[in-house]
């Protein structure tokens, strides 16, 4: 299988009511240099601007991104190209919130999700490896965490590397 850490920003909670607004992708490998990164119009009239205001991003800029259908088949098709062992794992800081975009737009706009059902949480796995649930796993970010999609997802990945040093074959 091959891990993808995937990030995203939306105008809202839930996906259909609101909006994803960005999203950002790295596949987890030694260099994390395969980046995919989108931004999406608006495919519901409701926002909340406190939500979009994390992304930097305002209204106005946010209608004029492309069209959700074209920027998910892109994704699929990177994902597809650079993935380079079975079954692609989408990984996350919050699973319950980027997955549930990402499957949403997926199977709205392409028909089906190359992730599958299932995601992993980062901080779980970290917590696992260090019997702490309470572990501080975001310490080994070395990108710095801004909100924007791609360097969050970069920093992420870079964390989750770091499970090798505890022995975890990745």
């Amino acid at each position: 299988m091959s891990f993808f850490v995937v990030d995203v920003e939306s105008d809202g909670p839930i996906p259909h009511h609101y909006s994803m607004v960005s999203f950002g992708a790295v596949m987890v490998d030694h260099k994390l240099d395969q980046i995919f990164y989108g931004q999406t119009k608006p495919i519901s009239e409701k926002w909340d601007p406190e939500a979009l205001a994390i992304s930097g991003i305002t209204r106005e800029k946010h209608l004029n991104f492309d069209d959700p259908k074209e920027v998910i088949t892109k994704f699929a098709e990177w994902i597809n190209k650079t993935n380079q062992h079975g079954r692609p794992v989408l990984l996350s800081d919050n699973p319950a919130y980027d997955w549930q975009f990402i499957n949403f737009y997926f199977h709205a706009y392409f028909g089906s999700n190359p992730f599958g059902f299932s995601a992993r949480r980062i901080g779980d796995i970290f917590s696992g490896v260090t019997k702490d649930l309470r572990c501080d796993w975001k310490k080994y970010r070395k990108t710095k965490h801004t909100h924007h999609p791609v360097d969050d997802a970069k920093g992420n990945a870079e964390a989750f590397l770091k499970l090798r040093d505890f022995g975890i074959r990745i």
